[in-house]
């Protein structure tokens, strides 16, 4: 069995992605909003803004990146996630970006740093406070996230970051059901897998995954943690009880849940 093919291991996995796009709708219905601001020049280089009732001051800033393997969903399938940052006073920005195979992982990384860039350059235009911002994903968004403090992004750093059930390894995919649908390089293993690069120690990193997901996804976790100890990094790990790859996230919208507190703790430290 393949243990990165979610679906064979989370029974009701079509269900979770309707509950996904069901919440998600609610969300930008209830809450103030700015959807589908450009942050690059491509087509899918947009984000939504979501913000908290009441804004005295300038807000802090959490860019939400999501998963899917690169190869599926988009921002508009976890609004959702703007419940719980915008209840903690923040402002939330939930990203698109480029699918594979369309483009490759180079593209999708790039896109990630600039929407990052972009926020702190044009912070004060929403309300938010560029010298507060934090980072989180999910999946293949953790993966992607890292990529705002390693040592290749300059400037500007996130205060914390919350990845969520993240692949940090992207060799074993390439054995995985992903090879025919996104065809994982070499060159693409060696320059975009967390666990072999550098990266640097601004940021208090959060690491979680579910205790109910597949071994490679504790293993990563476990590793990835202690790879950022090494580079001088504060970092910490987390099994969630009963929690699957699927209930992770969608947990991640709810300020009563684990992840759900784990995210306004980040979001407190910026």
């Amino acid at each position: 069995m393949d243990l990165f093919k979610t679906r064979d291991h989370v029974a009701d996995f079509d269900g979770y992605v309707a509950d996904y796009a069901a919440l998600s709708a609610k969300t930008r219905a209830t809450l103030k909003n700015r959807l589908a601001v450009p942050y690059g020049p491509r087509p899918n280089e947009v984000m939504d803004l979501f913000f908290p009732p009441v804004m005295t001051k300038a807000c802090p800033i959490h860019l939400f990146i999501h998963g899917g393997y690169w190869r599926m969903f988009s921002k508009d399938d976890f609004s959702f996630i703007a419940d719980n940052v915008t209840d903690c006073g923040a402002i939330a920005a939930i990203m698109d970006y480029d699918l594979m195979p369309n483009v490759r992982m180079e593209v999708i990384v790039a896109q990630v740093r600039r929407a990052f860039s972009w926020l702190h350059e044009n912070a004060e235009t929403f309300g938010g406070d560029p010298a507060r911002m934090t980072v989180g994903g999910h999946s293949a968004g953790a993966q992607l996230a890292s990529f705002t403090f390693s040592t290749e992004q300059k400037t500007p750093l996130p205060k914390s970051a919350l990845l969520l059930s993240g692949v940090y390894d992207l060799k074993p995919l390439q054995n995985s059901f992903l090879e025919p649908l996104i065809a994982i390089t070499d060159e693409e293993v060696k320059k975009f897998s967390p666990l072999d690069l550098q990266h640097r120690s601004g940021p208090e990193v959060f690491i979680a995954y579910g205790d109910q997901e597949t071994e490679p996804f504790a293993k990563q976790a476990q590793e990835f943690c202690e790879h950022l100890k090494k580079h001088g990094s504060k970092s910490s790990v987390l099994a969630l009880a009963s929690t699957n790859h699927m209930s992770a996230v969608k947990d991640m919208g709810r300020s009563d849940s684990m992840i759900g507190q784990m995210l306004q703790s980040a979001i407190k430290l910026s």
